[in-house]
């Protein structure tokens, strides 16, 4: 399980939202409760500067100085700094060593955000000042600093700092827990389908206790299935007693022709037009035999009685029985091996079968002088038959359709056949899992692989 596919699931996707929407709302929230402190702070530091400088301005000239030493005295967490300046800005008494830079002189609170210069030194921290001009000229300023405020800015930030992990991580491991489950079930699911894709319509998707959508969605598509397997099961059905039920009469119109074949003369003009319909009835026999070998291959309980095999002997065994053949088509056939196979779990009759399929096809297409391989590799999957001609090959455009029923290519039509024989080699081939590759060899003609591995089934 990737740890990317946890991310496609509906309740991560959902819960990372909400997670992200909370996480945004607390931030914006803390926020607008920062600045709601902020600003209720300064109006408490700006009425009190007020304060102070309202009362200095009732104290006579005379115990100005007096009064400014004792509030200097009762300072004792040093947050006030007040001067007392001529009016060419010299100072005359405090702990102020000049006005303040860029302060305006209106009377009113302004925020220095530079900070003070002091006689003991640079007071660097924010502040909060105000200017006021005495009766005699002379200038009088008290500055009060925000530490306060800027500590508890400084509280809140670490606040965020700490709160947003807080709920994004949650966040993210709940979203990693709560899509596990589904995912898991997810999974389980697309094996269950594996094999209806490969024909297996009595699988069912898995369905569990809880009956929550998935649920839901897996009982519809069970129903489904089982209406196809119905539909499937019927048309199967009669095909195979169309197929059975022609036999019969087929089987008997041949054997009353054959009687009458042999009680007409051989100089009798009759006696050729009977050959030709026993010809026929035997083509349409072989056709019914086709098919209902077909129906038979494509039942699945077949893979109950496989086995592993000797591929090889198999192989040399198609090689015997066609070397004959392809010598009086004079055609040159070959097995051509470059290396041990290991033994091929499967219905050794079958595979048998359809590799001699596919040699005959391509003896029979090949034209004499020519050259039939059947040529084996051994992959990291598995064993590679592959069975290759110098004949007229086949077109790109009836590669997907040569496997189908009854289908010929253009190029086939001249050839005897009820154009069955890939289609019997594509049953075997699903029945065992393999895939069957149709392609064109260099230099012409075709090249038929059988890849005697799991076929992965088609991902939309």
């Amino acid at each position: 399980m990737k740890l990317t596919d946890l991310w496609r699931t509906g309740s991560s996707r959902l819960l990372l939202v909400y997670g992200a929407l909370f996480a945004l709302w607390c931030v914006a929230l803390i926020g607008v409760i920062q600045w709601d402190t902020r600003r209720y702070l300064s109006n408490v530091v700006d009425l009190k500067i007020d304060h102070i400088s309202e009362y200095f301005l009732k104290i006579d000239r005379a115990r100005l100085p007096e009064a400014l030493a004792v509030t200097e005295s009762l300072d004792l967490r040093d947050v006030i700094s007040h001067g007392l300046f001529d009016a060419q800005g010299n100072l005359i008494e405090g702990n102020l060593a000049r006005i303040p830079e860029g302060m305006p002189l209106d009377g009113k609170v302004h925020a220095l955000e530079n900070g003070v210069q002091r006689v003991q030194g640079h007071h660097p921290v924010r502040a909060r000042g105000i200017a006021v001009k005495l009766p005699s000229g002379e200038l009088l300023v008290f500055v009060r600093d925000t530490s306060v405020i800027d500590t508890v800015g400084a509280i809140i930030d670490r606040a965020v700092l700490w709160g947003l992990p807080l709920v994004v991580i949650p966040g993210l491991l709940g979203a990693l827990l709560l899509s596990r489950q589904p995912l898991r079930r997810v999974r389980a699911m697309e094996t269950a389908v594996q094999p209806i894709m490969r024909g297996d319509l009595r699988r069912r998707l898995p369905v569990s206790p809880r009956r929550d959508e998935l649920d839901l969605l897996a009982g519809i598509v069970n129903s489904m299935l089982d209406e196809i397997e119905r539909l499937m099961g019927e048309v199967k059905g009669v095909c195979d007693n169309i197929a059975h039920d022609l036999r019969t009469p087929l089987t008997r119109l041949r054997a009353q022709l054959h009687g009458l074949q042999r009680e007409t003369a051989a100089d009798d003009p009759r006696s050729a037009l009977i050959e030709a319909t026993i010809a026929d009835a035997d083509a349409l026999l072989d056709r019914f035999r086709a098919l209902l070998r077909i129906s038979e291959l494509e039942d699945l309980h077949r893979r109950a009685g496989f086995d592993d095999f000797d591929l090889a002997a198999t192989l040399r065994h198609v090689v015997e029985i066609y070397a004959p053949l392809a010598e009086d088509k004079r055609v040159a056939f070959a097995l051509e091996t470059a290396e041990p196979l290991p033994p091929l779990r499967g219905d050794p009759h079958l595979v048998f079968e359809a590799v001699s399929n596919l040699v005959d096809n391509a003896i029979k297409f090949t034209p004499p002088q020519g050259r039939v391989r059947l040529r084996t590799s051994l992959e990291s999957e598995g064993p590679r038959i592959e069975v290759i001609d110098n004949g007229p090959g086949i077109q790109a455009c009836d590669r997907g359709a040569v496997v189908q029923r009854f289908y010929r290519g253009a190029g086939a039509q001249a050839e005897a056949g009820q154009g069955l024989g890939l289609a019997i080699v594509a049953a075997i081939a699903k029945l065992h899992s393999f895939r069957l590759e149709i392609a064109e060899c260099d230099g012409g003609g075709a090249k038929v692989s059988l890849l005697c591995w799991a076929a992965e089934p088609a991902v939309a």
